[in-house]
């Protein structure tokens, strides 16, 4: 128990010191600047004013309605993804078009070459052979 009593004493004084610390208040920026007040050059435009900045969770709630510049910026964002979407999938169709055609006609190889060699080794020399599967004119 003594522990714990300790433990709860410790984390208490730390409390307190970071609470009465004045540094606590500006830990990320002094606030001796005058830079921080007004920006200036590229810094301009990536902050913002204190009242804008408090103001743009309350203009833009969940439900806030999207500006014209906004929808029209998703939708191409959107029909972007799409294009590049379907790009996909017909590149891998293809693709695999051409890996059917080549097996398909592997296979039409080897069903040639088998039945060439059946008509070889059972031909007797007598009779004249059998023209299996051919266009005579």
């Amino acid at each position: 128990m003594a522990w714990t009593y300790a433990s709860l004493l410790a984390l208490l004084a730390v409390l307190l010191a970071l609470f009465l610390s004045p540094e606590a208040d500006s830990a990320a920026v002094p606030s001796s600047t005058g830079s921080a007040k007004d920006p200036q050059g590229p810094l301009k435009r990536i902050f913002m004013k204190e009242a804008d900045a408090s103001n743009f969770f309350r203009r833009r709630s969940r439900r806030g309605v999207k500006s014209q510049d906004e929808i029209n910026a998703e939708q191409r964002q959107i029909l972007a993804a799409d294009e590049r979407k379907r790009e996909f999938h017909e590149e891998k169709r293809n693709e695999f078009e051409s890996y059917a055609e080549e097996e398909h006609d592997e296979q039409d190889e080897r069903t040639r070459e088998s039945t060439e060699q059946w008509r070889e080794f059972h031909y007797d020399g007598m009779h004249p052979p059998q023209e299996y599967n051919r266009h005579s004119i």
